[in-house]
């Protein structure tokens, strides 16, 4: 009969054992779950941050090509309204000879 008791205990604590194990096993699995959670947010707000500051450097280069757009036209139209005074009428640049150059006197602050 001792071996029959004998048997009991060691199956006994075999599942016991085998319980202990498992549970080990299965927190480490959710500790290890959480963690990965933890990095994958902090992944996430990275990414995101990552990505806020690249959309507000594309707005800011959006505005700025828009500018360089206005400045071109505003050069172009210079150019043509240029081009339609001398064609349409009949403008141009005098020559050196008929050019006055009128300059003011200069005052010192000593002067005043």
């Amino acid at each position: 009969m001792d071996n029959k008791n004998d048997d009991e205990v060691i199956t006994s604590s075999k599942t016991g054992l085998k319980k202990v194990v498992v549970y080990a096993v299965l927190v480490a699995l959710v500790f290890t779950s959480a963690l990965m959670v933890v990095f994958q947010v902090f992944e996430y707000r990275h990414d995101y941050r990552d990505l806020s500051a690249q959309m507000r450097e594309r707005d800011d280069l959006n505005a700025e090509w828009g500018r360089l757009l206005i400045e071109q036209q505003t050069f172009g139209a210079t150019a043509q309204i240029g081009s339609r005074a001398v064609t349409q009428l009949r403008m141009f640049s005098p020559p050196a000879s008929q050019t006055v150059v009128i300059s003011l006197p200069t005052t010192s602050k000593q002067d005043k």
